[in-house]
């Protein structure tokens, strides 16, 4: 189930709990959560709906009645669902990825990473992956995969497996090693590897490669640098549109933040 991210971001702060979707046949179920990149969202109810009200219109963020209709409009033969949704809380590989693993740990994670290599038709990858990611972080996927001779789509397919071990980290332009994904690496090394030190602060939420590769040039990679920034600023940004703008701003608000007024 598609969400854009100002609808995640609504349904995180509370203002939207429902969604209505054209389906042949409902496509969740009570109960089920999806990983976003505003966090988890939960479905707490899915049915038929009837008539379409005022009241569905604002709590789907719909900007009228009208405006809903018309976003329905397109396979009338289907059946409109009405779906509950909530804010659930964090994403769980956030934390994951934070919590630096001991010996046994590690031990652990090395008998999974064995597993995916032997049940993989590509052989042995998964070290050699986190490798290729610690030495070349921000680095688009696609040359990522050609570095080692894979089709982009298995490449990162194979990708979100780590990820699911809170090892990797993904980026609107490439990946990075998380503090557990590099002890991992470090563990298998004679000595650590020297690595950039991660910036610190409040890492930028997801807003496209255009509006990422803008505020890279700029050097600026967390919030707290962003709020050093007016909001004419940021939209004189080549590649920064009112989209990445508003998620910016929803991303500020919700650590207490906001754009510069000078």
């Amino acid at each position: 189930m598609m969400i854009r991210p100002g609808e995640l971001a609504a349904i995180k702060a509370g203002t939207i709990d429902l969604a209505f979707r054209r389906w042949a046949k409902p496509r969740v179920v009570v109960g089920t959560r999806m990983r976003t990149a505003a966090g988890v969202i939960e479905v707490t109810s899915v049915e038929r709906a009837g008539r379409l009200t005022a009241d569905d219109a604002r709590r789907a963020g719909a900007a009228s009645l009208q405006a809903l209709k018309a976003a329905l409009a397109a396979r009338p033969d289907d059946p409109v669902w009405r779906i509950g949704l909530t804010y659930a809380g964090p994403d769980p590989r956030e934390a994951l990825r934070e919590q630096v693993p001991d010996e046994d740990e590690i031990a652990a994670i090395n008998m999974r990473l064995e597993r995916l290599d032997n049940a993989s038709a590509y052989g042995a990858w998964t070290r050699a992956t986190l490798d290729l990611i610690d030495l070349n972080p921000t680095v688009r996927a696609p040359d990522l995969a050609a570095q080692v001779g894979r089709e982009t789509a298995d490449f990162k397919k194979d990708v979100r497996k780590l990820k699911e071990l809170g090892l990797t980290e993904s980026l609107d332009i490439g990946y990075l090693l998380s503090p557990r994904g590099q002890a991992v690496v470090d563990a298998g090394l004679a000595t650590p590897r020297e690595r950039c030190p991660r910036p610190s602060g409040t890492t930028l939420p997801r807003i496209g490669a255009p509006a990422t590769r803008a505020l890279r040039a700029a050097g600026i990679t967390t919030l707290e640098q962003l709020a050093e920034l007016t909001e004419a600023e940021l939209g004189g940004m080549h590649g920064v549109g009112p989209i990445a703008i508003d998620r910016l701003r929803q991303a500020l608000a919700e650590r207490g933040l906001g754009f510069s007024s000078s």
